[in-house]
């Protein structure tokens, strides 16, 4: 329990003193994923299904190929899979979720 609270203080001072650094990482985030969002504009229809596909892969994109950069290297290493694959996955999954939440404005 130690442990956890001390880690939980020196990562909040981290975060504090690299905040304009996280700012600066979450914008490059949202505007990655704003272009593959236009990009994939150009393949599928205008309608109901096609927004839905274009937002389904665009969301999927930037967390899968976030998390395969360090698989690659360590498999290229260590000649085997990277055992924490689906876990950078699911915390760039969140963060971008957060991040698109925070900066969603509904169409009217």
């Amino acid at each position: 329990m130690l442990k956890h609270a001390i880690a939980l203080i020196v990562l909040t001072l981290l975060a504090i003193i690299g905040m304009s650094y996280t700012q600066q990482a979450l914008e490059i985030l949202i505007s990655a994923h704003n272009w593959i969002s236009e990009t994939l504009m150009q393949v599928f229809s205008v309608g109901e299904a096609g927004s839905l596909a274009k937002n389904f892969i665009a969301l999927l994109c930037m967390p899968v190929v976030i998390g395969l950069i360090p698989s690659v290297i360590y498999w290229l290493i260590k000649r085997s899979w990277f055992p924490y694959f689906i876990e950078i996955v699911w915390v760039v999954w969140l963060v971008q979720i957060g991040a698109l939440a925070i900066m969603y404005k509904p169409v009217v």
